[in-house]
């Protein structure tokens, strides 16, 4: 089981991702990745889901001159959010999350 502060550093770097989008989650990562093995879990999670959100969202973009970009980019966006909320209660509550529809890129 994670400590107070292990739980409460893997959640800041779902919360702090809606301030500073990539730096604040690194920052918190590269800090205390060696120290524990929870935040690791969740900050190479995060990172995860940035660049394949960030990837669905180029992809949307695109298809925007097909028109089902601009519905698509809508639902990556939603998403997003969503599961960046459910990420931090989880990580806050001890638990580990796997966002879905991620590609596993660091591991």
């Amino acid at each position: 089981m994670p400590s107070n502060d292990e739980r409460l550093l893997a959640a800041g770097i779902y919360v702090i991702s809606f301030f500073t989008n990539f730096i604040g989650p690194l920052i918190i990562w590269l800090l205390k990745k060696d120290d524990s093995s929870f935040i690791d879990y969740h900050g190479k999670e995060y990172l995860n889901f940035l660049i394949s959100y960030t990837i669905y969202s180029i992809v949307s973009s695109i298809l925007m001159l097909v028109l089902i970009g601009f519905v698509l980019i809508w639902v990556v966006g939603v998403l997003a959010f969503v599961f960046t909320i459910i990420g931090a209660v989880k990580a806050y509550e001890g638990n580990e999350y796997r966002i879905p529809f991620v590609f596993r890129i660091l591991k």
